[in-house]
């Protein structure tokens, strides 16, 4: 009995997914259970399992967007993994018994010689290469996608006569030139979708600011450890940042609202999303309750979140409903940069490299480890007053940490 396998409803506002990658291949031995294959929606990536234990036959090719409940492939009941010593038999043993075609006849007979596949044929297109000028190296003699890559560009068409004009071919340029092309995900697209959408529908302005980095460092420095044993967690800056945001937006509510429709809304809480670099691009998973959160467990669910991310197992729940997004480019060395506003949100705060740097200090000039913060938001619901003035507010809570546990 065949069984097909489709592409499950993964969200309500998911309507299609692209298949990223087969896990097992056409003809392989599945398990009930086992992941056949990842399917990458616009959010996150997702495993296809095996509904039934059986035969494999892949119907969908990696690469391709397929709506919700499209067939990516189906499982036949029976058949079992071929065992190893039968897989690997050699050659030699059949040929004892019955004598094998002549390499060179099977190949002229192979309707694969000289056949580019798909990638290779776009490439030598692109070249203005003739297939028939290419030695296939693949199986059966068929043109693989590097005999495409190592094909010379122009080369001469089998059936063309050599003209008597000889042309000057150019000079080689020193170095390699090769150029690679990579179908966008429907991540990086939707990533690019929603930047230009904020950057075309929104009032976006920065507003930048500096912060003394001192204090916190000492902090750090004398309880990491401590923490680090009470908590089996580091204490980084991020739990400071968040802490000190969260303050400041119960001050300055419209911060933390967002625009629906004709409608503003604002929000009692603090979810905070919390950008992260993943293999796939850059996503935005979101710290619940950030407001009611100690700095342990604001570690702890950075840690677990930057984790997930990196291993694309973030849910799409876990990624959406933020209210307000931190994110941190001194990470990467970045000095200053404007952040762009994760819609529906209305701003968004910017974390740069610490850099020792000479400033004035009680009139006198003194080397102090210093960043560079920045907040970019909607200027069509908070005013240049609210945004300068929850900056100043981080900026204190950050210099003076004391203020985060009295609240003043």
């Amino acid at each position: 009995m065949s069984l097909e396998i489709k592409v499950p409803p993964v969200g309500e506002s998911i309507s299609e997914v692209t298949l990223s990658n087969w896990i097992k291949k056409d003809g392989d031995y599945v398990e009930m259970d086992e992941i056949i294959a990842e399917l990458e929606s616009d959010k996150a990536t997702f495993e296809l399992t095996a509904e039934q234990a059986g035969t494999l036959k892949t119907i969908a090719k990696e690469g391709d967007v397929l709506p919700i409940g499209a067939v990516v492939c189906t499982i036949e009941e029976g058949g079992a993994a071929k065992p190893k010593a039968e897989s690997e038999k050699p050659k030699a043993e059949s040929a004892d018994s019955k004598p094998a075609a002549p390499a060179a006849e099977k190949t002229a007979d192979s309707y694969a010689k000289g056949t580019p596949s798909p990638a290779a044929a776009k490439i030598l297109a692109e070249k203005g290469v003739d297939p028939a000028a290419v030695k296939g190296t693949g199986i059966d003699g068929r043109i693989t996608k590097e005999d495409a890559n190592n094909a010379q560009a122009g080369a001469k068409k089998a059936s063309e006569k050599v003209t008597q004009v000889v042309l000057t071919p150019p000079p080689p340029v020193a170095g390699a030139r090769n150029e690679r092309r990579e179908k966008l995900s429907s991540l990086r697209k939707t990533i690019a979708k929603r930047l230009v959408t904020v950057k075309n529908e929104t009032a976006m302005l920065t507003t930048f600011n500096e912060v003394d980095m001192q204090p916190i460092m000492d902090i750090r420095a004398k309880y990491k450890e401590k923490f680090k044993d009470k908590y089996q967690v580091g204490l980084g800056f991020m739990s400071f940042f968040t802490k000190a945001v969260c303050e400041a937006l119960k001050e300055f509510p419209a911060v933390n609202a967002r625009i629906e429709g004709d409608e503003i809304v604002y929000s009692d809480f603090a979810d905070v999303s919390i950008a992260v670099s993943a293999p796939k691009g850059l996503v935005v998973p979101v710290i619940r309750n950030a407001d009611s959160k100690s700095l342990a467990e604001i570690e702890k669910a950075v840690v677990e979140l930057a984790g997930k991310a990196r291993d694309n197992k973030l849910t799409i729940e876990e990624m959406t409903g933020g209210t307000f997004t931190i994110t941190n480019g001194g990470v990467f060395g970045s000095m200053m940069s404007t952040p762009i506003i994760n819609a529906p949100q209305s701003a968004i705060l910017g974390m740069h490299n610490i850099v020792e740097r000479p400033v004035a200090l009680n009139g006198q000039v003194v080397i102090r480890p210093m960043m560079y913060i920045a907040l970019s938001y909607d200027h069509r619901i908070i005013d240049g007053r609210e945004s300068v003035s929850f900056l100043v507010r981080v900026k204190q809570l950050l210099e003076d940490p004391t203020r985060l546990l009295l609240g003043v």
